[in-house]
């Protein structure tokens, strides 16, 4: 390829990836870094009707952003732009976006240097290997083991990492050969650009089941409140209703006024009366 051509084509990938950023609200940058093609090739389709996936040089991502001076903040982007990424431009909300890319997430098969996705318990059981080198390479991990029927047996269940640690090879090595998969391979989004905003990855991190609990005690104390102030909304009204007819018929009851629809209850009342009356005064 002559020069002139490859200078040509770099400049109309430049003016692609501009183009993206103003018809896009937002641009995604993500971590290339242990996802398989055929897992891009999957998350591409899952993507297809609401975000657009572009994988270019971050050079020319950088030049591009240069030149989109009208875009608010989008030069800090650049400092982001580092590694393999792979760039998404959507019109959705960034943490919706997030959330479609932790569930696109598949577990893998580790390697030395892996971060643990979640705590690894190694079932009791039957390995399924043959006795030998594998005796020592279990109990090297903390694997009590013994010999049953031809095949080595794991004792009990056994932790052997923490979600969060780092997997070296003599446990990636044994993980593999059970068969447990202990790390998580998909995109992970290292920084949003959302029409003016920067939203880092920690400031992405929301404990979705913490955030629920916390709404749904603010509503509770919220429509507590609404009631005991007497203060009519939508969501209570049909309450409100019901506890000023109940005061309304104690009231009633109580002072004896003789509404129709109290006046069965106060004849009721007014009987029960008599006949207690009644048997005190026999009593006597």
């Amino acid at each position: 390829m002559s020069l002139s051509k490859a200078v040509s084509e770099k400049a109309e990938r430049v003016e692609e990836i501009k183009n993206l950023i103003h018809r896009y609200r937002v641009v995604g940058v993500a971590g290339l870094e242990k996802v398989r093609a055929n897992q891009l090739q999957e998350l591409k389709r899952k993507l297809q009707d609401s975000a657009y996936m572009y994988v270019v040089k971050n050079t020319l991502m950088k030049r591009a952003v240069a030149q989109s001076e009208d875009k608010p903040s989008l030069e800090k982007l650049g400092g982001y732009l580092n590694g393999p990424n792979v760039f998404l431009f959507t019109n959705l909300n960034p943490f919706t976006l997030l959330l479609i890319l932790e569930k696109s997430k598949v577990k893998a098969t580790a390697k030395a240097g892996d971060i643990a996705a979640y705590d690894v318990v190694v079932p009791a059981g039957n390995t399924g290997l043959p006795p030998g080198p594998i005796i020592s390479q279990l109990g090297a991990v903390g694997l009590p083991t013994r010999i049953e029927s031809g095949s080595v047996w794991i004792n009990r269940d056994t932790s052997v990492i923490k979600k969060g640690q780092v997997i070296d090879s003599r446990l990636a090595a044994v993980l593999s050969k059970l068969g447990i998969k202990p790390v998580e391979a998909g995109l992970t989004i290292k920084v949003a650009y959302d029409d003016g905003v920067l939203i880092t990855q920690e400031q992405m991190q929301i404990d979705l089941e913490g955030t629920k609990r916390s709404l749904e005690e603010g509503y509770t104390n919220a429509f507590n409140l609404s009631v005991r102030a007497l203060y009519p909304l939508p969501e209570n009204i049909a309450l409100l209703f019901q506890m000023a007819r109940q005061r309304a018929y104690n009231l009633a009851i109580n002072a004896a006024i003789t509404a129709s629809a109290v006046i069965a209850d106060l004849i009721r009342k007014a009987h029960a009366q008599m006949l207690s009356l009644s048997a005190k005064l026999k009593e006597k």
